[in-house]
């Protein structure tokens, strides 16, 4: 019907079974460039207005199969010719395509079954050929890829008022990530899914994306390749290898284009940075990745784990919502042990093999406490928390010891970081030291409350143990034999501590959006004199580091009554993903 036509019947566009067969080769092209929203989606006529039909009210249809709501977004014409907002009409056609969910439980589990779908084809392809030599062919190839999340806001309206830092979007469009593991990020897929859905007018639709799944990040063990005689470089060219330009950090570095790009970001990090991360995440600290718990302790010393590992023991004895504890190695401490028992396999870890070991008390409801022990200095500082940072946790903070600059303090004292003097260099050319990080509200009011209960001080007699301020953080570790260079800087920042690892985590925290704070212990004073000898060194370990470790968790235990506020608007940009 030409368009002439159309204006003097004065009908709207209409998509009628008898057309069905011409959409075929419609439905054959990639779903990346047949979804795209049409410049006209979103308009409803004056006749949708008079049924009192509400502007913009997505219709979404989900009967599990698979199948594809086809959208028709057409200019419904009044009679005065006119476009208004929004009429969207769908019919269903049965296809391998991308399909409208209704619910996020729903898109979770397509997610969940694609992914499923995809890894075991390409384990099952990658084992024939280590035996047979059988490469997959063209077909089969197919199969190896990420599933899809896709997500349409129609509306050009006013964005709901919402305090909310995340699950909100600002611009109409359509917004996309590929997803890994689904099944295991079933809470935080729902987490963002359930008010995006409920509070935009969205449809949501879930397939199987053009990125395909590296072999690397389908082998669990690695010794599945050992006495095969097959070279990596075999393997690679037979199978899909890690491509490294496709991991990037550019979303979360401002380095995306969001205004020539469709579809735009749904999540800071698509399914292979995620990979490559949860695979760094097992090397170096010596556990699964799905251990990792959404509240972190980082600490620079292994007396912390000697305490934390005490502490896991108490609450798995003692409060009902902790089940287990799990060492490096995976090892399992069970709540239903006896204390000889699992102190004989506390004993038996060997945490050394790894480099940055960590421990995992897990509650039943999901909120249980990391500590991971990233040793000393910036570069594993950023190393572990550039991989963390994937599982989206609720929180980390830095809880280790300092050099304490002024004369006032005292060994054993607390820091509570307010600012960063970031002197280690490692993040310049991603987030330069110009960029302000600033102290979360909501992390200090925890830390500071937490010191109180803890140390049983409050008012002039907390101040007195408890410092505030600006902690420099340097990549060099005998930063004093450059004292007189650095004194007029020092001076210049009104600096009261340093360390080799605070600024570069909480850098790390704001470019990568996880609520991040810093609680110091002073262990020495090396400007006046007061440097680590062995036995003060000893006897400060022994008062301090129980103290020091329960004021971190009771922290987490506050911020974790208090997660609607926590997650700070501060740390989003003007071009932000969706998803938290």
């Amino acid at each position: 019907m030409s368009r002439d036509r159309l204006r003097s019947s004065r009908k709207p566009y209409a998509l009628v079974v008898s057309g069905l067969l011409s959409l075929q080769p419609l439905l054959a092209v990639p779903a990346r460039s047949r979804d795209k929203p049409r410049s006209y989606a979103g308009f409803r006529s004056a006749g949708d207005r008079a049924t009192g039909e509400s502007p913009c009210r997505s219709h979404r249809s989900f009967d599990g199969r698979e199948a594809v709501s086809l959208t028709q977004l057409v200019p419904s014409l009044s009679v005065a010719g006119k476009m208004e907002p929004c009429k969207i009409r769908r019919m269903r056609i049965v296809t391998e395509a991308f399909i409208v969910v209704e619910t996020a439980e729903q898109a979770v589990d397509r997610l969940a079954e694609l992914h499923g779908r995809a890894t075991t084809a390409l384990s099952q392809a990658l084992k024939r050929y280590l035996k047979d030599r059988v490469e997959p062919d063209a077909v089969e190839r197919k199969l190896f890829r990420y599933p899809e999340l896709r997500l349409t806001y129609h509306c050009h309206g006013e964005v709901p008022l919402t305090t909310r830092a995340y699950a909100k979007v600002q611009l109409p469009g359509t917004y996309s990530v590929t997803v890994t593991h689904p099944a295991a990020f079933r809470k935080y897929l729902i987490e963002q899914l359930v008010p995006l859905m409920n509070d935009f007018t969205v449809t949501v639709e879930v397939g199987v994306s053009e990125q395909n799944i590296p072999y690397p990040y389908v082998v669990e063990q690695g010794d599945e390749l050992a006495g095969t005689g097959v070279t990596a470089a075999t393997l690679a060219r037979v199978f899909p290898s890690t491509d490294l330009s496709a991991a990037t950090d550019g979303i979360a570095d401002g380095l995306y284009d969001w205004a020539n790009t469709d579809p735009l970001p749904l999540a800071l990090f698509d399914a292979a940075r995620v990979d490559f991360s949860l695979r760094r995440l097992v090397h170096y600290t010596g556990s699964d990745w799905r251990h990792v718990q959404p509240w972190i302790l980082l600490t620079n010393y292994h007396r912390y784990v000697d305490q934390f590992i005490v502490h896991g023991l108490e609450k798995l004895r003692d409060d009902p919502r902790f089940v287990k504890m799990v060492l490096p190695g995976n090892v399992i401490v069970d709540k239903s042990m006896d204390h000889g028992e699992a102190q004989a396999i506390v004993s038996s870890v060997v945490w050394h093999r790894y480099q940055m070991p960590a421990y995992h008390l897990i509650a039943e409801d999901g909120h249980g406490v990391t500590l991971v022990n990233i040793g000393v200095g910036p570069s594993n500082a950023k190393n572990i928390t550039d991989h963390l940072a994937v599982l989206r946790p609720h929180c980390w903070l830095m809880i280790g010891h300092c050099g304490g600059l002024r004369q006032s303090q005292t060994i054993g004292d607390y820091v509570l970081a307010h600012a960063y003097m970031r002197r280690d260099g490692i993040l310049d050319r991603v987030l330069p030291p110009n960029i302000p990080i600033p102290a979360l509200a909501e992390v200090q009011l925890a830390l500071q409350e937490s010191a109180a209960q803890i140390t049983g001080e409050r008012g002039d007699d907390l101040k007195k143990r408890l410092r505030t301020g600006t902690v420099l953080t340097y990549d060099d570790r005998n930063w004093e034999l450059r004292w007189a260079q650095e004194r007029p800087l020092i001076n210049l920042s009104r600096a009261v501590a340093v360390d080799m690892e605070s600024g570069t985590i909480a850098a790390q925290g704001y470019r990568l959006r996880v609520p991040y704070g810093t609680l110091l212990c002073v262990s020495d004073k090396p400007l006046h004199s007061e440097i680590k000898l062995p036995g003060s060194a000893n006897a400060f370990y022994e008062r301090a580091v129980t103290q020091h470790l329960k004021i971190g968790i009771a922290a987490l235990d506050l911020m974790r009554t208090q997660l609607n506020s926590l997650h700070s608007r501060k740390l989003r940009s003007f071009d932000e993903p969706p998803f938290r």
